[in-house]
């Protein structure tokens, strides 16, 4: 008899990654009646895919195992010698952003910043990229999609956060979470999931990205 728990294992070793992701995606989006860019969703599965490896997610140059703060990196991109060296910047900075804010709000909520300031900061980044650099970035596409992540920078937020949540809601902590989500950034998932766990409802809020 073959162990399950073996078993488990190797399917989510032999698991293809993109593949995945890009499923879970296209499901969030149809779940949220979201409409999109197909270059941006294969953007965003390579993101994802991408930050599958730790060494990925944390910085080496700051103590323990921690992400550069994303004042540092726009401070790298204001400081930057040259065009391609400030893109490289912010598309990280918009990148880091969009991941954090999408995969770990709940931790964000309890930090000094709040989701809503990632939110900006990722929506700043891209539609900066967007509108600044035809001249500098000769793949239309990339353009492209920047330009939709600046513009639905929450709509991906919270198709990320539909991604990331592997069960229902569980204690009272992940219903705050949600509550403060919705009232800082005006997520459309969360007001939705708090609607469907039968905690508030209400109309909902002008998105800000």
């Amino acid at each position: 008899m073959s162990n399950s728990v073996n078993d488990d294992v190797k399917l989510i070793t032999n698991l293809n990654v993109n593949e995945y992701f890009n499923d879970a995606i296209h499901d969030a989006l149809s779940h949220q009646h979201i409409n999109h860019n197909d270059e941006t969703v294969v953007y965003i599965v390579n993101l994802l895919s991408y930050y599958t490896l730790s060494e990925n997610i944390f910085d080496v140059e700051t103590e323990g195992r921690s992400s550069k703060p994303l004042a540092f990196i726009y401070k790298d991109a204001v400081e930057a010698s040259s065009n391609e060296e400030r893109n490289t910047h912010l598309r990280k900075l918009g990148d880091t952003a969009l991941f954090t804010s999408g995969f770990f709000a709940g931790s964000l909520e309890r930090s000094a910043v709040g989701v809503d300031y990632f939110i900006s900061m990722g929506g700043g980044a891209y539609s900066f990229l967007a509108d600044a650099t035809p001249r500098t970035i000769s793949d239309k596409n990339l353009r492209d999609v920047f330009n939709d992540l600046a513009e639905h920078f929450m709509n991906y937020v919270d198709v990320l956060t539909e991604v990331s949540e592997s069960s229902e809601l569980v204690d009272d902590r992940d219903v705050l979470d949600l509550y403060e989500s919705w009232l800082d950034s005006g997520s459309e998932y969360a007001r939705k999931r708090l609607q469907e766990n039968g905690i508030l409802t209400f109309p909902s809020k002008k998105r800000k990205h």
